[in-house]
């Protein structure tokens, strides 16, 4: 099984967080890892995530869960369990007004193991993302 995974402290309130989190047409703005994302960032919606570091290629994702403003999953792959990528953001309220905020993206399935090896390392995009949005949320 193949994972990332970040972690950061920010000081803004999980709505203010959650708000950057959710924003579709937004992300460009803040995030310097996408290049857009498209769609509805709400249950069930589907939205394609264009990242930087796959120029030209569009990763269809599902808002599999969806908890104001603690918790959302992004959920995409292919049919019948062969390939799930799964990334989870997590916001907790911490001590002197802080936010812990985690992001995690677990890759499962029958053939995980063969497409994980042509999954590039994704942790300095992971550290990235954390480093932005935490600069977005503090900077209002």
């Amino acid at each position: 099984m193949k994972a990332f995974a970040v972690e950061t402290s920010i000081c803004a309130t999980p709505e203010r967080i959650w708000a950057l989190l959710t924003d579709a047409a937004g992300y460009a703005r803040w995030n310097s890892t996408v290049e857009k994302v498209d769609g509805n960032i709400a249950p069930g919606e589907r939205v394609l995530v264009n990242a930087k570091i796959s120029p030209g290629r569009a990763f269809p994702v599902k808002v599999a869960e969806f908890e104001p403003p603690r918790r959302m999953v992004w959920t995409g792959g292919m049919p019948l369990g062969l390939f799930k990528g799964e990334r989870t953001f997590t916001l907790k309220p911490a001590a002197n007004g802080l936010v812990r905020f985690s992001m995690r993206e677990v890759y499962t399935g029958w053939i995980a193991a063969l497409i994980g090896r042509s999954i590039p390392d994704l942790q300095p995009v992971f550290d990235q993302f954390a480093s932005d949005l935490k600069h977005a949320a503090e900077a209002s």
